[in-house]
């Protein structure tokens, strides 16, 4: 990361935000900020708040208090197409993807969303329409080679394996030129050697397109060397906050992850 991301503005900054579903606390009073071209980790048990989190900064929870504000505007109660044509993109825990679509048509659903043509104009093949179409297809192909899914273009998205299919749903992410990309989980599911391959393609996604990446994710190997910063939820609220090596020390980390005193499982829990 350069020296000029780290001295700007916070690309992303959450203020004080909660978020309650009926008399339980899913998110509470939780503070975040997220430089340019950061790769930042939030994680924490399950039923920690990491989800709820993502849906208030998308646009599908609107969080009863605090602020978030992205590129310095404050961006919570808006619908999530407006979020997304703010710059923000992200993916699921659980892929949702047209599985009865190709690959291609997938990328396209995501690029079609920022045209300016009307169904009509598409019908008469007006110029216009008829060049928003070709560029369309060639971001398409773009991206495509980019996630190195070029040569599957026409096959139907549920016949891909698994790892493939999390790659055409970033793919169909970065169709919305999103500044700042969410992912939920992106190696759930996952052998260790696809795990692997995940870990370096987000950091190209980082280095090649000057994103910056929010990412969700249980596994603490991929977590502790891709990000440069990390922070810890539990019970929806923050408990520790820094670089990988602080969190990993951090005694109230440990017992979050294990369940008993730091001194007797800290070994346990930075072998994960």
């Amino acid at each position: 990361m350069s020296d000029g991301a780290q001295n700007s503005q916070p690309i992303l900054q959450a203020t004080s935000v909660t978020k309650r579903f009926g008399g339980l606390i899913a998110v509470g009073d939780l503070d975040l900020a997220i430089m340019p071209c950061q790769i930042a980790s939030v994680i924490g048990p399950n039923g920690a708040g990491k989800t709820t989190f993502f849906n208030c900064i998308s646009g599908f929870y609107a969080p009863e208090e605090g602020e978030i504000r992205f590129l310095g505007h404050p961006i919570q109660g808006l619908r999530p197409d407006q979020i997304t044509g703010r710059g923000i993109a992200r993916t699921f825990q659980n892929i949702h993807l047209f599985a009865g679509m190709t690959v291609l048509e997938n990328v396209l659903v995501g690029i079609h969303a920022n045209l300016s043509s009307t169904p009509v104009g598409a019908l008469l093949r007006l110029p216009h329409n008829a060049h928003e179409e070709d560029l369309a297809l060639a971001k398409a192909y773009e991206l495509l080679e980019f996630v190195e899914l070029a040569e599957v273009g026409d096959y139907l998205a549920t016949n891909l394996p698994y790892g493939s299919q999390r790659r055409l749903e970033i793919a169909r992410a970065l169709a919305s030129d999103p500044t700042l990309l969410l992912l939920d989980e992106p190696t759930a599911g996952m052998n260790p050697q696809e795990t692997e391959t995940t870990m370096h393609f987000i950091r190209r996604l980082r280095d090649e397109r000057d994103l910056t990446i929010l990412l969700i994710e249980h596994d603490m190997h991929l977590v502790m060397s891709i990000s440069d910063q990390v922070t810890v939820l539990d019970y929806g609220r923050k408990i520790s906050e820094g670089t990988p090596e602080q969190v990993q020390q951090d005694p109230l980390v440990i017992e979050a992850y294990l369940g008993a005193p730091a001194d007797e499982a800290v070994s346990g829990f930075l072998d994960d």
